[in-house]
């Protein structure tokens, strides 16, 4: 799907789910926030952020089902929390790792020295490709979910390089979505970005619905 009509869908989607999505968005963030908030006080704590793995799954189950069926109950987050909470913990280790040698690398060569400075740009170039496969590697490993998750790793790989301009530019549509959401919101899971984020990714990462097209 394009880009264009992915970001469109969500929209009119978000807008016809959009109180069920608030409670899926809310939960979720007020997760994420708890987390941080104990990070701060104890920062081995933020190991408890691959416990937002499960969530997340739960709430791309919830985005894959509407972008899928067009209908959404909140039983289904309950339902995609059962289906995929290992996969989603499983997501959530890889992410978690590559953000975290990602930075170590980003920190390592900013302090080396202008010499270093091109590989702390190549790895934050690395970490914006990683970001764009994230796109599209969490729908498909939630829609897919009898297959292994190093098959749907592949798949999701050349996902990216079959579309690699539709890739970046719906990665970033994203990204400054969810920075404007952020500024302007007062509490920022109040935005509702997350949950229209995780559903324009099933709309752009997945084949079209045959009952959406009917």
């Amino acid at each position: 799907m394009s880009v264009g009509r992915a970001l469109r869908l969500s929209l009119a989607d978000f807008y016809h789910h959009s109180w069920r999505l608030l409670i899926l968005n809310t939960a979720l963030s007020v997760v994420l926030i708890a987390v941080l908030v104990v990070a701060l006080f104890a920062p081995l704590a933020v190991v408890l952020v691959l416990l937002l793995g499960p969530l997340a799954a739960a709430l791309m189950h919830c985005a894959v089902t509407l972008a899928q069926t067009d209908d959404l109950a909140l039983r289904d987050a309950a339902i995609g929390l059962r289906l995929h909470w290992r996969r989603g913990f499983a997501l959530a280790l890889l992410a978690g790792a590559v953000a975290v040698v990602g930075l170590v690398a980003v920190t390592f060569y900013g302090r080396a020295g202008a010499v270093a400075w091109p590989l702390g740009a190549a790895v934050l170039y690395l970490l914006l490709g990683f970001y764009i496969f994230q796109l599209h590697l969490w729908p498909l490993a939630i829609h897919e979910r009898e297959r292994p998750l190093t098959a749907v790793l592949r798949t999701a790989f050349f996902a990216v390089l079959r579309r690699p301009l539709a890739s970046v530019g719906f990665g970033l549509a994203l990204l400054l979505v969810n920075t404007l959401g952020f500024a302007a919101a007062i509490l920022p899971f109040l935005t509702l970005t997350i949950a229209y984020s995780f559903l324009a990714a099933a709309h752009f990462a997945l084949p079209s619905s045959p009952i959406r097209e009917a």
